[in-house]
């Protein structure tokens, strides 16, 4: 075996036991990081509570740094392991795992940041490719695909709430005054924003018969404003007709993991998939 071929031996090996959830020892070492991933979070939440043994905080102190360091381990295993490096540091995951990591580095730098520590969290996603439950990796598919379908039609809306909200506000601000605690447009327009996404939290309220009767119009109006995105994005997800079934197969030279079940090379990059 030649030099080069064995380092390309070494770093599928790597890749497969980082990546590939279907092999029993990517399997493994998913199942391991969830694991660490849990405890991180529950150590980071013991930490803030008071009055506990002061050994107690000594522990997890370190034992959030054996954490820290195998997550930094791992972060640069998944770099050094696939061909195109960026395509996962720039990636949803690979930007998390970096953000997961730099909080308790951080904290030599900026006190408290080690709190940041619970993004990780996030990571807690990768459940769903260990347990490869592929139908709902599609179904997760399908609905992002339908939430940025919407995009455009939600903005608008959202401008038109806005601008309902400044029109709803300015006219309170007339009716109500600044003895009802209308002090200001801008405060009014706070109040119809919390008012009409029927949050309510009752610093402010009219008075007035008729500022009581525009606020019921804005209350009712919020119940078929909430409904307008739901209703947007349920359409656009109606139209996702076409099932694919997926694996958690992930490309070692761009990271792809969007394969169907039969795939042999990546449909993003062309790389064999079951290159050995």
């Amino acid at each position: 075996m030649t030099k080069s071929s064995y380092h390309k031996s070494w770093k599928n090996r790597l890749h497969d036991i980082i990546y590939e959830a279907d092999t029993p020892v990517g399997k493994i070492f998913d199942v391991i990081l969830l694991i660490l991933i849990v405890l991180s979070i529950i150590f980071v939440m013991l930490e803030s509570v008071k009055g506990l043994p002061a050994k107690t905080y000594e522990l997890l102190y370190y034992a959030e740094w054996i954490i820290t360091i195998f997550f930094t381990f791992e972060y640069i295993a998944r770099i050094v392991s696939i061909k195109k490096p960026s395509s996962y540091i720039f990636s949803f995951y690979g930007i998390i795992d970096l953000l997961s990591t730099l909080p308790l580095y951080l904290s030599f730098f900026i006190a408290g940041s080690s709190a940041l520590l619970t993004v990780r969290a996030l990571r807690l996603l990768r459940v769903f490719r260990i347990l490869k439950i592929s139908r709902y990796i599609g179904e997760s598919n399908k609905l992002g695909k339908a939430i940025r379908d919407s995009r455009a039609k939600i903005l608008v809306f959202l401008f038109a709430v806005v601008v309902v909200c400044i029109i709803m506000g300015t006219v309170m601000y007339i009716i109500e005054g600044e003895e009802s605690g209308f002090k200001s447009i801008p405060i009014s327009v706070y109040w119809c924003i919390v008012t009409l996404t029927t949050v309510g939290y009752g610093d402010i309220a009219p008075v007035t018969p008729l500022g009581q009767f525009l606020a019921a119009i804005i209350m009712i109006m919020g119940y078929g404003i909430i409904a307008v995105p739901t209703g947007i994005v349920s359409a656009e997800y109606s139209q996702q007709t076409k099932k694919v079934h997926l694996n958690t197969q992930s490309c070692s030279s761009c990271n792809e993991d969007k394969h169907s079940d039969k795939a042999k090379f990546c449909h993003k990059c062309g790389e064999d998939l079951n290159n050995e």
